[in-house]
Parts: C-alpha cells; sequence; structure tokens
C-alpha cells in the first residue's frame, strides 16, 4: 500500500482546505495518509521561511485574496480572519499523536480540529471543543490525553520536526510519497497523478 506522509500544521487554512481531499484521495487510490504535524515557526525558522506576522504587506495582501479565492473554489466555508488564529496547538498535536499511537482516525481529528477553527470560528486549544471534535471521528479525547503526557507529545512533536526538516519539508502542508514533496494544497492534483503512476 502507497503512504503519504502528511505534514501539516493544525494552524494552516491551507493543510484545513486540502486534508478532505487528500482522505478521499487516498482512499480512491488504496493508499494511507500517515498524518504528521511539525512546529511551522521550528520548520520557518530552519528553513528561510517567515510566519505571517513578519512578512511584507504584499504577501499578506495576497495570502487574503488566495484564502478568498480557494474558499469559493473548494466551497468550504472558510473564515479569513478567525477570532483564535493562531492558537497553541499543543493540545490537539498531542490528541492527534495519541490517536496515532492507538489506530485511531488521527487524520480525521486532526481536519475536525481545523473545521472547528476556519469554519466554526471557535477555539481549538479549549479541551472541550476539543472533546467534540474528537467525537465527530468516533475518538475519545479524555482518553486521548490519559494515553500520551503533555511531554511526551512535545517530545514527539520536536523529532517529527527535525524528521520533517530533514526530509526537505520547509512548509505546511507538505506530502511526501516515496521521498517525492509535494508541497501546497494546491499540489494534489499532482499527488493524484502519482498515487495513478
Amino acid at each position: 500500500m502507497t503512504v503519504i506522509d502528511y505534514y501539516f500544521s493544525l494552524n494552516s487554512p491551507w493543510s484545513y482546505m486540502g486534508s478532505a481531499r487528500l482522505t478521499a484521495m487516498a482512499a480512491a487510490n488504496g493508499a494511507a495518509v500517515n498524518p504528521v504535524p511539525v512546529n511551522l515557526g521550528t520548520v520557518f525558522s530552519e528553513t528561510g521561511g517567515l510566519p505571517l506576522p513578519k512578512r511584507s504587506p504584499e504577501r499578506q495582501a495576497y495570502r487574503m485574496m488566495e484564502l478568498k479565492r480557494w474558499r469559493a473554489f473548494n466551497d468550504i466555508p472558510l473564515v479569513l480572519e478567525p477570532k483564535h488564529f493562531p492558537h497553541d496547538e499543543s493540545e490537539g498535536v498531542r490528541l492527534v499523536f495519541a490517536a496515532k499511537n492507538a489506530g485511531g482516525d488521527a487524520h480525521g481529528l486532526a481536519t475536525e480540529l481545523g473545521r472547528v477553527l476556519w469554519e466554526e470560528d471557535r477555539d481549538p486549544a479549549d479541551p472541550e471543543v476539543q472533546n467534540e471534535a474528537a467525537r465527530r471521528v468516533g475518538l475519545d479525547a479524555n482518553a486521548l490525553r490519559g494515553a500520551l503526557s503533555a511531554d511526551d507529545a512535545n517530545a514527539m512533536w520536536t523529532q517529527e520536526t527535525e524528521d520533517a526538516i530533514a526530509k526537505g519539508v520547509f512548509a505546511a502542508p507538505t506530502y511526501v510519497i516515496d521521498g517525492e514533496i509535494f508541497w501546497g494544497q494546491d499540489r494534489l492534483d499532482f499527488v493524484e497523478r502519482k498515487l495513478g503512476s
């Protein structure tokens, strides 16, 4: 079975917008998605990227235009400037890692945490909101918290981020298939071609 290593950030609208399509694409092609949350602050600092507030006004304006375009193209009710962006991802990342360790739907959970932020305009760092997001994909957030400590999750997040950078990842979302890198949800057509080749 082909595995798509999916490097993402829970704060990234681009990760969220491509997430459901990636799920469908993998299922249609008999592939598996390996969801890997990365710390974008570290990725950017190590690879020459800039966090959003440090980008030029021109780049920030173009980002907003692209969000509007892709929102319309994907027919997703995306909130362009959510109240809780950026939020502290650490507890959400902990839940995703715990779900992955348990063989649960970690990718689905990441998608639902993205939906909370980018469609519902709610706080993904709120434990009750996390509990609800987990229930949507058949998971128990409290059980996940009990299965993985915050310290262990942060250590995993650090290690996965370092490994991602070593593989050439420099932003999110990034999809890697057999060592080939595809950056951005707007490259999913190429991911699909790769899966079908």
